[in-house]
């Protein structure tokens, strides 16, 4: 017992020294980022002000309090105003975590940083931090300070710094059920950025506008902000992504399937691979949306990799709008109305009871050249009090439309289906053609206008041509002293 003792006090100065060595490797990354962002905000290139987002954004399942202390130690002056706000709303780590960074911050003194892009990024540091440890209200009120200290710069430097900023600021009041309480801010923030012509965080304050207006139904104030809203070239994919996400939610709820449908699909195909819940959101519109225009998916679009389990509902769904058995599509609905009504799809599944009902009339007029309304109500499952004069009125809809090709025998009470013709002597085959190739040069057309080049490439090979001449005459002009120095000698 006594050589056990002896081992485990032994191995706690280990434990402490590869945490005291993971700190300070945070803590590393963390003053390299600052300084990447101090350069970037001296030489005014926002390209490295991005990178240092990316960088963080790696870092940040590591971060701890006592880390963010020591970083805010470094970055900060320690009497300054935004040094003891940021200090508040860090909780107090273990007495172990602040030796480690008292002596980090003792092994290295201070450096006092007045440059405003690294005060924002301290900021979104806590701000990501307090949101991941779930202490909402702290990240309520540190993004609130956030969000009034940006409104006093007006710096080009700032504006990716900025769009994170606004998307957290929305994500904690989302979090706390105070959604609605920042609309109002939100649109000042909107005509701030208007005005700045900062065109990403225009872009990230409309998509939380429409995000906070969908959140409560408000599908027809979003739309028309959507409509009033400048347009200009998206500069973030993933913005340009849940701006189309939240456009296709507008078209469905607007009828405009078509529209909605390539809005969905779209950006679901432009969602990054990580982005796992976004595109099973999307594919979960774009499945409703699809069968509401009479289409049914296909078996791959259910059995993508990671997605399995959340489209199940709506792969049994499609299963009964594609048979067209309407007492199918009730026990699905009702089976899985939890999963609906989290997706906010309730609304949307009603209206597919219509499309279960026209499919299954599709099938009986293919299988059927005459049949009674009596056996189409049978067949359909109508369960209403006169059934019959329901399919009468079913199928003269579905007549009109051109969903079938059938006539109606009122006399008799027959449905009458007429002989299918060759489809190739008509224009649809050359239609879906013509779609598939605006399909492809449409996909062309936007990975041309994706091409991204390196800023002032035209003035680095400027540069790089007269450094190669100012070399060689600085190696001419060396030659020729040489040659005098000799000639001296």
């Amino acid at each position: 017992m006594a050589t056990q003792d002896v081992e485990m006090k032994e191995q706690q100065p280990t434990l402490s020294n590869s945490a005291s060595s993971a700190v300070h490797s945070v803590l590393h990354h963390l003053k390299d980022i600052g300084s990447l962002i101090e350069t970037g905000a001296y030489s005014r290139e926002v390209r490295r002000i991005v990178k240092a987002v990316r960088l963080t954004m790696a870092l940040r399942k590591k971060l701890k309090a006592s880390t963010l202390f020591a970083f805010l130690n470094f970055a900060l002056a320690p009497g300054s105003e935004a040094h003891a706000r940021l200090s508040s709303f860090l909780p107090k780590e273990e007495e172990q975590d602040m030796e480690v960074d008292t002596a980090t911050s003792a092994a290295q003194p201070p450096v006092k940083h007045t440059v405003p892009e690294l005060e924002i990024y301290c900021y979104l540091v806590v701000t990501i931090y307090l949101i991941d440890q779930k202490k909402y209200s702290e990240a309520k009120s540190c993004s609130s300070a956030s969000i009034a200290r940006l409104k006093t710069l007006n710096r080009r430097t700032v504006d990716v710094l900025a769009s994170k900023l606004y998307y957290y600021y929305s994500l904690s009041y989302e979090l706390t059920g105070d959604l609605a309480d920042i609309r109002g801010d939100l649109l000042a923030l909107h005509r701030i950025a208007t005005l700045r012509h900062d065109e990403l965080g225009q872009e990230t304050i409309l998509n939380l506008l429409l995000r906070n207006y969908l959140h409560y139904n408000l599908y027809d104030q979003a739309e028309k902000l959507r409509s009033k809203a400048p347009r200009f070239e998206a500069h973030s994919n993933q913005q340009f992504c849940r701006y189309l996400f939240y456009l296709g939610k507008i078209r469905t709820i607007q009828l405009e399937y078509t529209d909605a449908k390539e809005s969905l699909l779209q950006a679901a195909r432009k969602a990054p691979m990580a982005a796992l819940g976004f595109r099973v959101q999307c594919n979960k519109w774009a499945v409703i949306v699809r069968l509401l225009l009479g289409e049914i998916p296909e078996r791959t679009v259910f059995m993508q990799k990671g997605m399995e389990k959340a489209l199940r509902p709506y792969f049994e769904l499609t299963n009964a709008v594609r048979i067209g058995d309407l007492e199918l599509f009730r026990a699905v609905a009702e089976k899985f109305s939890t999963t609906f009504s989290e997706d906010r799809t309730n609304n949307l599944i009603v209206r597919l009871r219509h499309n279960v009902i026209r499919t299954g009339l599709r099938n009986i007029s293919i299988a059927y050249s005459r049949i009674s309304l009596a056996d189409v109500a049978k067949k359909l499952r109508l369960d209403s009090e006169n059934p019959i004069a329901d399919a009468e009125s079913i199928v003269a809809k579905a007549i009109r439309d051109g969903a079938i090709d059938a006539t109606l025998d009122h006399t008799n009470g027959h449905m009458v289906s007429k002989e299918t013709g060759d489809i190739y002597s008509t224009n649809e085959p050359q239609l879906a053609f013509n779609s598939r190739i605006s399909f492809c040069l449409n996909m062309h057309n936007e990975a041309v206008r994706a091409l991204r080049f390196p800023p002032n490439s035209h003035k680095e090979k400027e540069s790089a041509e007269k450094r190669r001449e100012r070399q060689q005459q600085e190696q001419e002009l060396a030659k020729h002293i040489a040659e005098e120095d000799d000639d001296d000698f």
